[in-house]
């Protein structure tokens, strides 16, 4: 079954690579900021006596204000576009890094958390909308670029925080407010954009649609695929992201550096799939894309914990950039599945991989206590094997 929405006549207009790079280097100071709450963990529990069930809780607040508000930002935002809305959730940003910063006790870094979660809740189904109006029918390709901003923000807030936070205390998480406010500056220039584009306008969700449209059962049943694809996706990303470093030191000996030095190369392999599955999703459909990218990394993962260490370099890399490549084509398909949607459907997903992320590491390390860490790569390699459930996914590509 082919559908076909309102956003076909945008392929004949040129993608504004001024606005979506903008849109990458916002979302590579967002992420950054965000991955520095957790990297100062050390420094908090020391200052603030914190047992782990309130470092948890830190965590919780995050992540409650992050994840779970962004499909109703989304929702709220297809309804009622607010062109400045972007530079205005930056503000929550901003303000939650002045008070992580001068935080005197444990509910003022709880409230700090707060802020941070809630400008990131508000700028991931934001920025994404935009991303899709400038693409000029790119949408791949531009949900890609937006993509890999975050993936390398999320690498480099720990490095900022280990070469500044930690040798010179809280006081000097201030000086991150200053991303904060650059962030602002760029995205009240997006804002402008936007506002003249005179897409700022919400439009109902039947006037997108023309020809024969997928039915709402049909959309609600591979919504659940789609999510079930992004479970599958992100609980293995995370036993990466969250413990290789454990895996390569317990099983072959290796250095703290060394180990870190591996898991910065599964790091880059990640942005590479990132911003590889966008384009060519566009061309040979998306459909395709996500059901190669999560099934047919299965044998790569199902070898992993058997490898030496030579063929687990290799391995992790074709995993990074295979898996990776899935992310932008679930977005930019389901937004073509929901049409009038797209800020909803983003809040949703990204909502969704940041909360999965979040609880399956803490699952996982539970498991790795009560087990061993090779159990755990072993346990995750059968993951993939949900990616079967995209054969079931309607034809809604151009190309398919």
């Amino acid at each position: 079954m082919t559908l076909k929405t309102a956003d076909a006549p945008a392929r004949t207009a040129a993608t504004a690579l001024g606005i979506l790079s903008t849109l990458s280097f916002c979302h590579l100071l967002n992420d950054m900021m965000q991955s520095l709450l957790p990297a100062i963990y050390p420094i908090l529990k020391n200052t603030f006596r914190l047992d782990f069930g309130q470092v948890g809780l830190i965590t919780l607040t995050n992540q409650m204000t992050a994840s779970l508000l962004q499909p109703v930002i989304g929702l709220y935002t297809d309804r009622h576009p607010k062109p400045y809305s972007l530079a205005i959730g930056m503000g929550f940003t901003l303000a939650g890094m002045v008070l992580l910063s001068t935080a005197v006790h444990f509910y003022g870094v709880l409230f700090a958390a707060a802020m941070v979660g809630l400008g990131s809740s508000i700028f991931h189904p934001e920025s994404s909308r935009i991303a899709r109006l400038a693409s000029g029918g790119r949408h791949g390709f531009a949900q890609s670029l937006f993509q890999v901003g975050g993936n390398a923000g999320s690498s480099l807030g720990p490095l900022l925080a280990a070469f500044i936070v930690l040798p010179r205390g809280q006081g000097s998480i201030a000086w991150f407010s200053l991303a904060a406010l650059l962030a602002i500056v760029c995205l009240s220039y997006v804002g402008a954009w936007y506002k003249a584009s005179g897409a700022a306008v919400p439009r109902s969700r039947g006037a997108q649609l023309h020809h024969e449209a997928v039915s709402s059962r049909e959309v609600r049943y591979a919504l659940a695929i789609l999510l079930g694809l992004i479970f599958s996706k992100y609980i293995y990303l995370a036993s990466l992201t969250s413990y290789y470093t454990f895996y390569l030191i317990t099983k072959f000996h290796l250095s703290v550096q060394s180990a870190q030095l591996h898991l910065f190369l599964f790091l880059g392999s990640v942005a590479a799939g990132t911003i590889i599955g966008g384009p060519v999703g566009d061309r040979v459909g998306r459909r395709h894309v996500i059901l190669w990218s999560i099934l047919g990394v299965l044998p790569f993962t199902l070898a992993m914990p058997y490898a030496n260490l030579f063929w687990t370099r290799i391995l992790t890399v074709i995993i990074g950039v295979v898996l990776a490549s899935a992310f932008s084509a679930i977005v930019v398909y389901a937004q073509e599945l929901v049409p009038g949607r797209v800020g909803m459907i983003a809040g949703l997903f990204f909502g969704i991989a940041f909360g999965t992320a979040g609880v399956a590491a803490a699952v996982l390390g539970r498991i790795a206590d009560l087990t061993d860490i090779t159990f755990v790569y072993r346990l995750c390699a059968f993951l993939p094997m949900i990616g079967a459930l995209a054969l079931w996914l309607p034809k809604i590509d151009h190309v398919d």
